[in-house]
C-alpha cells in the first residue's frame, strides 16, 4: 500500500488527506463553535480570538477525523458507505495518516494553548481523545448506545467557542452542549438505518443490528422529542429571545414530522437517509437562528 500511495501525484494525494479530515463534518463543527463564541458575549469577538480560536477548533476536529479513519480502517474496508475512503483503498497510507493526524493535533493544541487559552486548547484535545479513542476504539464496537455515550464528545464544540472568548465554562454554553448532545442519536441512528447491512457485515453493533429496526425507529421518535424540549431551554432561561422561540418551535415541528413519518412509514423508500440529510441542515439552522436572536434587540 505504501508504494500506491507514493506513485499517487501530489495533487491527487493532498485530496486524499483533505478526505481524511472529513471537510464537511469539521464545517458544523467549526460553526457552531462560532455560534458558541459569539453568544458568550454581548458584543464582537475579538478577531484574534474568532480566527485562531476557530483555526485551533478546526485542526483538532480534522484530527480526530482522519484518526477515525487509522482506527476504522478495516471496517471501512468491509462497507459500501465506506470502502472508497483512502486507506482502505491505499491511497494514503497508514503511517501517513498517523504522521497528518498527529501533525494536526500538536497545531491544534499550539495554536489554542498559545493563541486563545490554555482551557480552550485542553477541552479541544479531550474531545478529540473521547471521539477517535473513547468512542471509536472501544464504543462503537462495544455497544448499541455507542452513539448516545459518544455524542458527549461531538457536542462540544460551542461549549469549546464559548471557552475560547471567555475562558470559562458557562451554564449557557452547556446548553448548547445539551442540544447537540440530544440531536447525534436521532441524527445518526437515521443514517444506521439506512447502511444497516453495512454495519451487520462489519460487527458493528448499531442499534439497527442489534435490536431491529422497529425498535431503532422508535427510539428516534423520542429522542426527537427530548430534542425539542431541550431546544427550547435557551428561550426558557432567558438565555434567547422571540426569535430564537419561533425558529426553534417550527424546525422542531419538521423534525419531529421527519420522525414520525420514519416510525410510521416504509424505511426502504429513502426516507432514512432524507431525515439524516434534514436533521444536518436542522442544527445548522437552528444554530444560525440562535446567533440571529442574539444580535436582535429583544425590543423589536
Amino acid at each position: 500500500m505504501t508504494e500506491l500511495a507514493d506513485s499517487i501525484p501530489e495533487n491527487a494525494l493532498w485530496r486524499d488527506y483533505l478526505a481524511l479530515c472529513k471537510l464537511k463534518v469539521v464545517a458544523l463543527i467549526v460553526f457552531t463553535a462560532v455560534v458558541g463564541m459569539f453568544l458568550s458575549t454581548p458584543g464582537m469577538v475579538p478577531i484574534d480570538i474568532l480566527l485562531l480560536g476557530n483555526i485551533g477548533i478546526g485542526l483538532g476536529a480534522a484530527s480526530g477525523a482522519a484518526f477515525n479513519h487509522i482506527v476504522d480502517q478495516r471496517i471501512d474496508a468491509m462497507m459500501v458507505r465506506t470502502r472508497a475512503r483512502p486507506l482502505p483503498r491505499g491511497r494514503v497510507s497508514q503511517t501517513q495518516a498517523i504522521a497528518f493526524a498527529s501533525l494536526l493535533c500538536v497545531l491544534s493544541v499550539v495554536v489554542l494553548g498559545l493563541g486563545v487559552n490554555v482551557l480552550t486548547a485542553v477541552l479541544t484535545f479531550a474531545s478529540m481523545i473521547g471521539y477517535s479513542v473513547v468512542y471509536t476504539m472501544y464504543l462503537k464496537r462495544a455497544t448499541p448506545q455507542n452513539i448516545v455515550i459518544g455524542g458527549a464528545a461531538g457536542a462540544m464544540p460551542p461549549v469549546l467557542g464559548w471557552t475560547a472568548v471567555s475562558g470559562t465554562v458557562d451554564g449557557y454554553a452547556l446548553l448548547l452542549f445539551l442540544i447537540i448532545f440530544a440531536w447525534t442519536p436521532p441524527h445518526f441512528w437515521a443514517l444506521a438505518i439506512h447502511r444497516r447491512d453495512d454495519y451487520a457485515k462489519a460487527d458493528i453493533p448499531m442499534l439497527p443490528v442489534t435490536h431491529g429496526l422497529a425498535f431503532t425507529r422508535l427510539h428516534i421518535l423520542l429522542y426527537t422529542v427530548i430534542l425539542v424540549v431541550v431546544s427550547m431551554l435557551p428561550f426558557v432561561t432567558g438565555m434567547s429571545g422571540p426569535i430564537y422561540m419561533g425558529g426553534a418551535f417550527f424546525l422542531g415541528l419538521a423534525f419531529m414530522s421527519h420522525a414520525l413519518r420514519l416510525f410510521f412509514e416504509d424505511t426502504s423508500t429513502g426516507l432514512p437517509m432524507r431525515t439524516f440529510s434534514f436533521s444536518i441542515w436542522y442544527l445548522a439552522a437552528l444554530f444560525a437562528v440562535l446567533l440571529l436572536d442574539h444580535y436582535v434587540p429583544r425590543s423589536m
